[in-house]
């Protein structure tokens, strides 16, 4: 069978005469009559966002301070008084106790034989954390003044998005 070469644009147009008469027609229902399928409409130009990066200066950056309170129980123990541990010493032992206080380191280290007289309990102590969360950037840019929430001091300058987009306005 002889072939028979098309040139392409004739080729491609006749392609899609065929491709419009299928798509556009419906077959015939059963009251004898030839629907049009809708076709959609063409995909809108939406507009190209245009960006780029600058450097604004910073005014203030000022820390942004999380407090954390936290309670724990601590053992406190209540001094012995001097007056009621020297009521029962008498003479000689009492002076031998007051040169064995004086004596006696105060870190705790020979004050565990006289905490055993002594009433303790457990009590709440609250403690409160304070952390930096991030900072408040006040910064300047083409003579606008921004605030943003960093999670970092930027220093001198802070680097920018510039975005520009125009605005188009849908048909009604």
């Amino acid at each position: 069978m002889p072939r028979f070469r098309l040139p392409l644009p004739l080729l491609a147009s006749a392609l899609l005469a065929a491709a419009g008469s299928a798509v556009g027609q419906q077959p015939v229902d059963g009251e004898g009559r030839e629907g049009q399928v809708e076709l959609p409409p063409p995909p809108s130009a939406m507009p190209q966002e245009n960006v780029r990066i600058e450097f604004a200066r910073v005014l203030a950056a000022e820390p942004v301070i999380q407090t954390l309170r936290a309670t724990a129980m601590e053992e406190r123990c209540d001094p012995i008084s001097p007056v009621a541990e020297d009521s029962g010493r008498r003479g000689i032992s009492r002076v031998v106790g007051a040169v064995r206080d004086v004596l006696t380191p105060e870190d705790g280290g020979a004050d565990d034989g006289a905490r055993a007289g002594a009433e303790c309990r457990m009590v709440p102590v609250e403690r409160e954390f304070r952390r930096p969360i991030g900072y408040d950037v006040d910064y300047v840019h083409r003579g606008v003044t921004y605030r943003s929430r960093m999670p970092y001091d930027p220093g001198n300058r802070v680097r920018v998005r510039v975005s520009v987009t125009p605005v188009v306005n849908p048909d009604p």
